[in-house]
């Protein structure tokens, strides 16, 4: 049976989800983590897309689609990434079960509730006991343009 194609958003915006295959771990330690960040850093520069949000659990981000398909974009990330993480742990075949996960961010209000779902992850998972413990999230790049007098909006939240 063939997969379903994904649908366009209206604004670019996505709510993207992966994870990994059988549950697996796919942040071992902090090393993991700042090199998947570099990744989308990278990325960023090649896809050419926008970056709202992240939460590196087991792994959901926001991104925006602009001069290249999001699928196309996701695809040199996680390649990437998988084959670094492959390497450094001596390991061969798929880190990330199935193709990733998108849903459609088309208006302010979802933007912001799907900001709030990807900052709550560890404090649902019982990993920190407040949000402003998690260290892996986007929230931190937030306070600190809150905190430079910058005001937090859609378009100042780009990483």
């Amino acid at each position: 049976m063939p997969r379903t194609r994904r649908e366009k958003s209206r604004s670019g915006i996505y709510h993207i989800m992966m994870r990994g295959i059988n549950q697996q771990t796919i942040f071992e330690d902090d090393e993991d983590k700042t090199q998947f960040l570099y990744m989308l850093k990278k990325f960023k520069e090649v896809s050419k897309y926008e970056l709202y949000g992240y939460c590196l659990m087991d792994n959901h981000v926001h991104l925006r689609e602009t001069e290249e398909s999001l699928s196309l974009a996701i695809k040199r990330i996680s390649s990437s990434y998988v084959y670094w993480y492959n390497e450094k742990y001596n390991r061969c075949g798929h880190l990330f079960q199935e193709r990733f996960k998108s849903e459609k961010v088309e208006d302010g209000r979802y933007f912001l509730t799907a900001l709030r779902y990807i900052h709550q992850n560890p404090l649902k998972a019982g990993i920190v006991k407040s949000i402003f413990e998690s260290e892996w999230t986007f929230k931190r790049i937030y306070l600190e343009r809150k905190a430079s007098g910058h005001g937090v909006s859609v378009k100042s939240v780009c990483y």
